[in-house]
């Protein structure tokens, strides 16, 4: 057998080969759901994603022989290293044939070029921050994926484990079933919260996305603030989110909780548009519009994007106000009769009071996340 070559990808058909290698670890895998080859493409150039314009990257393929059987991106985010004051690398976009020699060689490759940039330690997989898809799958490869989650084959934990990466903070996603009846307290709790505090629901006004994404970035920012792994999005960042997003938001399942007209808590879930993803099999072309129309009804769940709280508002317990809100949608608006589940997250492992109240609003833990992490040797 041929010994494993890693190569940085340099050449426009090297970044080919990088988007496409999916395609091939993939082939067999019912689960999976092709991303879109120009979305990826996007996210990873230095000069059109707003992420990079505080952040490096160096992508590396591993080849055996004339294949391409692996490939990583070393990744240094500075904004998340001034705010929390640490020289964190990150490897990321992480893709292997079930090949422990080319897994290791792309690990050591990464894990050397950020050392190089300084760093002190690695952390993973993100792609490219905890902003964006975040986590190794590790519990859960029966369900498929859900809209901006992670997958992977079973056999990556062991391969990144065998290279010295521990554990080092786990993610959890919560699944609601259309069958689902919350306990009669959460309805009598959320009516008195209202009434008590006034609280009320306003849906997202869509044509006016860049203040309703300034207000989700404000009140994202305040409720995750202390949180591990955190970093704040740059106005950039969040208005490309919001320019993305917009081809598939609904008003109703895009909502703030205001106050006397104050916008003080934000859920966002979107449709689960996975299912359409693997008709398009990484291309919308010409035909995915019309593709679209012919096969939305095909989409059946939703995906609980972002939830947060202002912090003087936090111990209200106005995550129980937004799961009524989001039953009552579920079951009585007839436009949304088809849809079947919800998946929520992901939270902090961690996280127990918000963990808590998903629980005992009678949500399950289906999936879990991990992200590695390894001391980087002088």
């Amino acid at each position: 057998m041929e010994q494993v070559k890693v190569i940085p990808v340099e050449l426009p058909g090297q970044m080919q080969a990088f988007v496409d290698l999916p395609w091939k670890i993939y082939a067999r895998d019912p689960q999976w759901v092709p991303p879109l080859k120009k979305e990826v493409a996007r996210l990873l150039d230095p000069q059109a994603h707003p992420f990079w314009k505080f952040a490096q990257r160096r992508l590396f393929l591993a080849q055996r022989g004339p294949e391409i059987v692996g490939r990583i991106a070393g990744i240094v985010d500075h904004n998340y290293n001034r705010f929390h004051d640490e020289r964190m690398g990150i490897w990321g976009f992480f893709e292997c044939a079930d090949d422990p020699e080319a897994a290791g060689a792309l690990l050591a490759a990464a894990s050397d070029w950020v050392r190089g940039q300084g760093m002190a330690f690695i952390r993973g997989p993100l792609n490219p921050s905890t902003n964006y898809e975040s986590g190794m799958l590790v519990e859960g490869f029966e369900q498929p994926p859900v809209f901006m989650m992670s997958y992977n084959p079973p056999y990556y934990p062991g391969l990144v484990e065998a290279q010295g990466f521990t554990k080092e903070k786990d993610l959890l996603a919560f699944r609601v079933e259309r069958g689902w009846q919350p306990p009669a307290w959460v309805n009598r709790l959320a009516r008195r919260i209202i009434n008590k505090s006034n609280i009320q629901m306003r849906p997202f006004r869509i044509k006016d996305i860049y203040t309703e994404m300034n207000y989700v970035k404000e009140i994202y920012h305040e409720a995750w603030f202390d949180n591990w792994g955190f970093v704040p999005m740059t106005d950039a960042e969040i208005n490309d989110m919001g320019r993305h997003l917009v081809r598939i938001l609904e008003p109703d399942l895009c909502f703030f909780l205001v106050d006397g007209g104050e916008p003080v808590g934000v859920g966002m879930v979107v449709d689960d548009i996975y299912p359409l993803l693997k008709r398009f099999n990484g291309k919308v072309g010409l035909l995915g519009w019309l593709k679209y129309l012919l096969h939305k009804r095909e989409i059946t769940g939703w995906r609980g994007l972002i939830f947060g709280i202002r912090k003087k508002y936090q111990q209200q317990g106005l995550p129980l106000v937004a799961f009524d809100y989001l039953y009552r949608l579920l079951m009585e608006n007839p436009k949304y009769s088809r849809y079947q589940y919800i998946e929520l997250g992901w939270n902090l492992e961690d996280n127990d009071l918000i963990n808590q109240w998903y629980i005992d609003g009678g949500a399950k833990v289906n999936k879990r996340f991990r992200l590695y992490r390894k001391e980087l040797t002088a």
